[in-house]
């Protein structure tokens, strides 16, 4: 059993759209009964709000289903719950290693780093740009399912 936490500032727009997007594809792949998928923010600011209207309305255009959630903060127990810890960018992984403290277990990544990027996924709260978000998301949470075979 694979367990990942989508981690970004708010958890209304990119850490979201991945849970929803990578529990797509482990469905899509038939391997939904080998995962368990979450996502969480760094801060308090979004608590209890639902997805971001753009990310659903991203997910609806591609085809992914999702379903109401409340955004939720990232607790100590996260990093002994979930095998991988995936941050959206430098900011994230700043703030997760706050919360969970030394990495002794190299549980914590930023997602891109599973297409070989250094970079950040594309934040949509600031451009509005859903399709860049959608692409570094899509193209992150692919490889991450191949990296998991």
């Amino acid at each position: 059993m694979h367990s990942i936490l989508f981690i970004c500032h708010g958890n209304i727009c990119r850490s979201p759209m991945a849970e929803f997007v990578m529990k797509h594809l482990v469905t899509q792949t038939g391997r939904a009964h080998e995962f368990e998928i979450a996502s969480a923010a760094t801060s308090s600011e979004e608590l209890g709000n639902d997805t971001h209207q753009g990310t659903r309305a991203k997910l609806n255009e591609m085809g992914v289903p999702y379903k109401r959630r409340a955004a939720r903060r990232i607790t100590p127990a996260d990093y002994d719950r979930y095998d991988l810890l995936i941050g959206m960018d430098d900011e994230n992984m700043y703030y997760m290693r706050r919360m969970f403290g030394n990495d002794n277990m190299r549980k914590m990544h930023k997602l891109l780093e599973y297409c070989g990027l250094s970079r950040d996924v594309a934040d949509p709260w600031y451009t509005g740009d859903f399709d860049a978000t959608w692409n570094d998301v899509y193209a992150g949470c692919t490889n991450l399912l191949k990296a998991l075979k």
